[in-house]
């Protein structure tokens, strides 16, 4: 498993500030097969790993979505799903969500259901950074206020489930490609 994280590390530092943060490498079926620092996986060649979408719901059914804040390394600025993350090695993927809400949103969920488990997408930002996930996608429920993280989401709406659609299908490069292709299997019909 070092051998893994020691060829993405390079001669790399770990950026100043910035604490470690481990991802889970996985095979393509999704066999993990080691760990690498987070700030050395994303870049020009993502090796397979680990990730989660979450969906939070409203009381009234609404979604969601926050727009990235413009010092997220990938996508910044564009809208997306309501939060996302990676577990940490040995970490179950419910308590992932969990905590990763707790941590963009400051909220607390109340109900999670996973939504597409067996969810996997691979992406190329203006950058060049490769985005290269196994990603099972929840829903949730809350009844929290949200309270975002300022180095996570700059701007936040819950939207309805037909206007989001509608505006994902307009303008497609305002939101983040993993939520452009997980809207349409969340709800085929519209």
């Amino acid at each position: 498993m070092h051998v893994v994280e020691d060829r993405l590390r390079g001669d790399r530092e770990q950026p100043a500030g910035e604490p470690s943060e481990l991802v889970v490498l996985v095979a393509e079926d999704g066999t993990p097969i080691g760990t690498a620092d987070k700030a050395f996986v994303h870049g020009l060649d993502t090796p397979l790993h680990l990730a989660f979408s979450c969906h939070v719901f409203d009381r009234d059914g609404r979604i969601l979505v926050t727009r990235r804040a413009l010092t997220k390394k990938a996508w910044p600025g564009v809208w997306t799903n309501s939060f996302c993350g990676h577990p940490g090695p040995g970490e179950a993927l419910a308590d992932a969500v969990v905590r990763r809400a707790e941590h963009e949103l400051g909220i607390e969920i109340d109900t999670l259901s996973p939504a597409l488990p067996d969810f996997r997408y691979r992406a190329v930002d203006a950058s060049g950074i490769v985005e290269n996930e196994i990603c099972p996608v929840y829903t949730a429920t809350t009844a929290s206020d949200i309270a975002p993280h300022a180095d996570e989401v700059m701007e936040w709406r819950w939207a309805e489930r037909p206007q989001l659609i509608t505006a994902v299908n307009a303008t497609p490069w305002a939101f983040s490609p993993w939520l452009t292709l997980q809207l349409p299997l969340l709800y085929p019909n519209g």
